[in-house]
């Protein structure tokens, strides 16, 4: 079992679209909070967008590694639009300068959640597909559903629909506990429920009545998360993230909280489970 901790973008900027030439701050703010590792939306790769080389280089200096590069799909009819796969080609390609990292991939929002189980079954069949080519790349594909109010897959209902039609062989999961909590769910529950599908974490604090909140001051049990992935013998990330409105006004001292925070509260169970192994 090893668990290592690694910043989001949507840290710095939540919309994934919004194109930023910012990756050598964030990744200066990461090295010095003290995370090793990042998941970062492809809007925000700047510079290191046509170069993956010299970010690996970058990120060598720092010592720091890509955990994940979190790409959006709408999966419209089932299938990529020609736009949409040679994105992902790219990106798939991409990911083989930085060996274990994921493919991260939140299905976007819709206008409204009209046909619903269509909407659901083409994003299931189209994450099936872009993970299978994933797969045959040496990539692991992981779905990431959200939970705004236009989202698909939104409350326990639509994950089961989801999980019941996905391919667990090509197309893994990153259950998001801030999402599921703003979807009526007990992530506790889900992570349990929903384990052999779980590649990536992504971590961020938010109330039973969806509000988000710095780490700790919200509703979630990271720990009780934590534990459960302990227990299973967990390789891989756990990526925080916040979106209060400090996170984007303040962003490095809110992640400094955050390694705080899981330096007191998260890491000694991580630590009591390896001294146990």
């Amino acid at each position: 079992m090893e668990i290592k901790f690694g910043c989001h973008g949507s840290t710095w900027v939540l919309d994934y679209d919004i194109e930023k030439d910012i990756m050598d701050t964030i990744m200066d703010n990461i090295k010095n909070a003290g995370f090793t590792g990042l998941d970062m939306q492809v809007a925000l790769l700047g510079k290191y967008r046509n170069d993956p080389n010299r970010f690996k280089e970058e990120l060598d200096k720092r010592g720091l590694q890509l955990a994940a590069l979190t790409l959006p799909m709408s999966f419209i009819g089932g299938e990529e639009t020609p736009e949409e796969r040679e994105l992902a080609d790219y990106f798939i390609d991409y990911l083989k300068h930085f060996p274990g990292a994921k493919l991260n991939v939140p299905s976007r929002v819709g206008p409204n959640r009209k046909d619903l189980l269509q909407r659901q079954k083409e994003i299931i069949s189209g994450a099936n597909q872009l993970g299978k080519r994933a797969y045959e790349n040496g990539i692991i594909a992981c779905i990431h559903p959200i939970s705004y109010e236009n989202s698909y897959f939104r409350f326990k209902e639509d994950y089961e629909v989801l999980f019941d039609g996905l391919d667990p062989k090509y197309m893994g999961y990153t259950p998001d506990v801030g999402h599921i909590i703003f979807g009526g769910m007990d992530p506790v529950q889900i992570f349990k429920d929903y384990l052999p599908f779980i590649k990536h974490v992504h971590f961020k604090d938010a109330s039973v009545n969806r509000e988000w909140k710095k780490m700790g001051e919200g509703d979630i049990d990271f720990a009780e998360c934590v534990q459960v992935l302990v227990e299973s013998g967990y390789n891989g990330w756990i990526i925080v993230e916040e979106e209060t409105p400090e996170a984007q006004s303040n962003t490095e001292k809110v992640i400094m909280d955050i390694k705080h925070y899981i330096d007191q509260n998260i890491q000694p169970i991580i630590n009591r489970a390896k001294a146990m192994q």
